[in-house]
């Protein structure tokens, strides 16, 4: 039987950086050293107004064809994984297949998950792979939560940052991928959410568990998420090594959604993991939400971080509430 290998990966950033000294100039109150000291970021890739998921994650697809050769014929199928689509319909990858010039009998599925989104995305590619059904799949991230965003608010603009990534998985008879875990708890829905522009009338939408202090769209419980992933992800974690019969001493990297420096460390902490062994990745870029983890891969690839026979597990968490964890074994180029 097939199983996805996880292949080459290509990131694109928008071109607009906005760096924390150029929010001190705008707003002079902001402690913005305090800030970064918790959050671990001091600059972010912002999208330009008429820059949209679709614009990313094309310009990342195209970067990877070009790098790697990938003929976009063979593509059988494309993930995309955003929470800030181009309209609320028509799907967004059926958009980017046509513009990626991509065969029509291509498979497209956007879904709406956040930080845990590429985990899941691998386990969809996996389970099209095993099937059948696709032999090269186009697992796309993108988003753009600045657009969520207002000017004035100063706990989410100096986190979230803008981006895509465009992920190639193909048929191996190596099964590099396994030991799925995920979970689910809407009832933290009130946590991170923007709670208009869909189906649901205003007086009945969900409302933000705590009072809303800023204008911005997009709305998040900092200390509650921090409380849910120090508490869901290591017990996720011991789940994951218990069902494969391995240790945390058979783990050479975790490979975590990069939320803030505050969050991962106290993961370190919490489950008493060396930082080398999860590395945190984020004070250039902020936290890019489903694009994180495959950054965080694409950047340990350039440093030859990885082993070939050496197991990584990763996790991710968030919006949702939603999280998924895997291991991984990096075969591409072996």
């Amino acid at each position: 039987m097939p199983h996805a290998e996880l292949g080459p990966i290509a990131v694109h950033l928008p071109e607009r950086v906005e760096t924390n000294e150029m929010l001190a100039e705008q707003y002079p109150r902001w402690d913005l050293e305090l800030i970064a000291e918790k959050t671990g970021i001091r600059q972010r890739h912002i999208a330009a107004e008429n820059e949209t998921a679709s614009d990313l994650a094309v310009t990342a697809a195209e970067k990877l064809f070009a790098q790697h050769d990938i003929k976009r014929e063979e593509i059988d199928f494309v993930l995309l994984c955003t929470q800030t689509p181009d309209y609320p319909l028509p799907t967004t990858s059926c958009l980017i297949q046509d513009r990626l010039g991509l065969s029509t009998r291509c498979g497209a599925l956007d879904f709406n998950l956040g930080c845990s989104g590429y985990v899941y995305g691998l386990a969809m590619a996996d389970g099209l792979i095993q099937s059948g059904a696709a032999k090269k799949i186009l697992l796309l991230t993108a988003e753009t939560y600045s657009k969520y965003i207002d000017a004035e608010d100063r706990s989410l603009r100096t986190i979230f940052g803008d981006g895509a990534t465009a992920t190639l998985l193909t048929a191996s008879p190596q099964k590099s991928l396994w030991g799925f875990q995920f979970g689910s708890d809407g009832s933290g829905g009130d946590m991170l959410l923007v709670s208009d522009g869909g189906g649901r009338l205003e007086q009945d939408a969900i409302k933000p568990r705590h009072r809303k202090r800023w204008k911005s769209r997009l709305y998040m419980d900092g200390p509650s998420l921090i409380n849910f992933t120090v508490e869901a992800i290591p017990h996720l974690v011991d789940e994951i090594l218990t069902q494969n019969g391995l240790q945390d001493s058979d783990i050479d990297h975790y490979l975590f959604h990069q939320a803030t420096w505050k969050m991962l460390d106290q993961l370190r902490s919490r489950m008493n993991v060396h930082e080398d062994r999860l590395p945190i990745e984020l004070a250039d870029i902020g936290n890019t939400v489903s694009c994180t983890i495959p950054i965080l891969i694409d950047r340990m690839r350039a440093k030859d971080r990885f082993k070939p026979d050496s197991n990584n597990m990763l996790v991710g968490f968030g919006v949702g509430l939603s999280w998924a964890g895997c291991l991984w074994k990096d075969q591409y180029g072996r």
